[in-house]
């Protein structure tokens, strides 16, 4: 039966194309919303990524890590009395307003002072030794290239941070956040404009390397079952960035969008294909009437049904991969934030295959009329 549904496939393709067309479009949409979704969201861990930080020490409960409030120097002491641990910093930031040349180059930004040396623990993973040497000029900053639009500002000119002059010496890709514009300057620059509640003896956050990274859950369960209870939390910088993104995918209400509108496109996906399918059974009610005057069952041609749907699943995903790898590319191109993960294409080739066998299911209606009577009708 599998058989002679690829051949009926290859014979009357003209006829399933559109069918193909339709699991392969559902699968894009589905592709793309889950692709972006996951790459919007993620940046709000953007921080954490792009360190080279095994663990972070905050405060406790902390859901996401714009949302950190200071804690004292003592889960610093605590970082630094483990001899398990290489290296601590702390990480300070500032929520302030931006000004550019122009009257209409105004933006909300987060200022985070970095230790400018080599061996720094923030923005390790994108920033360069070179422009992280930089940065110890006075009054100097660097940004995301996809924010360089909102700052109203080339690389080498001036803009103002709460009134404070300063100049953007160089861009990097992988600083870009969820929503106010990411600018890294220098702790005695970022000192310099200002950190509000922010003192010498506290930080929001505290970072650590390890001298083992293995060691990081174990480190995390001793900080926090050691440490004084409601003073500070440890995260390690994998469960960090994933609590962030959780918190903003289902905590916010803002991913509820997305798992309507995939519900959506995936209800309107196996309906569009189904009468489609039905479409083209329908144009062969013949050839299957003198497949039941042969003595062949419903029940066997329900399974060619549903073989062809596998086989228009298939050729749809194939469809879907190829277009969606040319969406990827031009979202990479234009900044526009994306993730490609393993378990997220699984998924989405799971809901194409779903839309394909469902639209086999709903067809199988079409199968009553599959009389031998049919071949005496003009």
């Amino acid at each position: 039966m599998v058989a002679l549904a690829r051949k009926t496939l290859l014979h009357e393709w003209r006829r399933y194309l559109p069918a193909a067309i339709a699991v392969g479009f559902a699968g894009l949409l589905l592709f793309v919303q889950a692709a972006l979704v996951l790459g919007i969201f993620s940046t709000a861990g953007v921080l954490v990524s792009t360190s080279s930080a095994d663990i972070w020490v905050g405060y406790p409960g902390t859901p996401s890590i714009e949302l950190g409030r200071p804690i004292s120097n003592i889960g610093e002491m605590r970082l630094r009395m483990d001899p398990r641990i290489a290296q601590v910093e702390s990480l300070q930031w500032l929520d302030a307003d931006w000004r550019g040349p122009n009257a209409g180059d105004r933006a909300a930004v987060m200022v985070a002072g970095i230790n400018t040396n080599s061996d720094g623990l923030m923005f390790a993973r994108v920033l360069p030794t070179a422009l992280r040497e930089r940065l110890r000029e006075p009054q100097t900053v660097v940004a995301d290239p996809a924010d360089v639009g909102r700052l109203g500002i080339d690389v080498g000119q001036y803009g103002h941070i709460d009134g404070h002059r300063v100049r953007l010496i160089g861009v990097v890709r992988g600083l870009r956040g969820l929503g106010a514009v990411t600018l890294v300057a220098s702790t005695a620059t970022a000192r310099s404009l200002g950190f509000g509640e922010w003192s010498a003896d506290s930080a929001p956050y505290y970072l650590a390397r390890l001298k083992q990274p293995a060691a990081a859950s174990a480190v995390v369960e001793g900080l926090n079952l050691a440490g004084p209870t409601g003073r500070f939390e440890a995260w390690t910088a994998a469960e960090f960035a994933r609590r962030a993104t959780l918190y903003w995918l289902f905590d916010t209400g803002a991913g509820l969008g997305f798992f309507f509108s995939a519900a959506l496109v995936f209800l309107v996906g196996a309906v569009i294909t189904s009468q489609t399918l039905n479409a083209a059974i329908a144009g062969s009610l013949r050839e299957f009437a003198m497949l039941r005057a042969m003595g062949v069952t419903r029940f066997e041609l329900s399974r060619i049904v549903v073989a062809e749907a596998s086989w228009l699943g298939g050729m749809g995903l194939l469809l879907c991969v190829v277009v969606s790898m040319g969406a990827a590319a031009l979202a990479y191109r234009f900044d526009v934030p994306i993730v490609l993960s393993i378990p997220m294409m699984l998924l989405c080739a799971l809901g194409v295959m779903a839309i394909a066998w469902l639209s086999g299911l709903a067809a199988l209606s079409s199968l009553s009329r599959t009389d031998p009577a049919e071949l005496l009708r003009v």
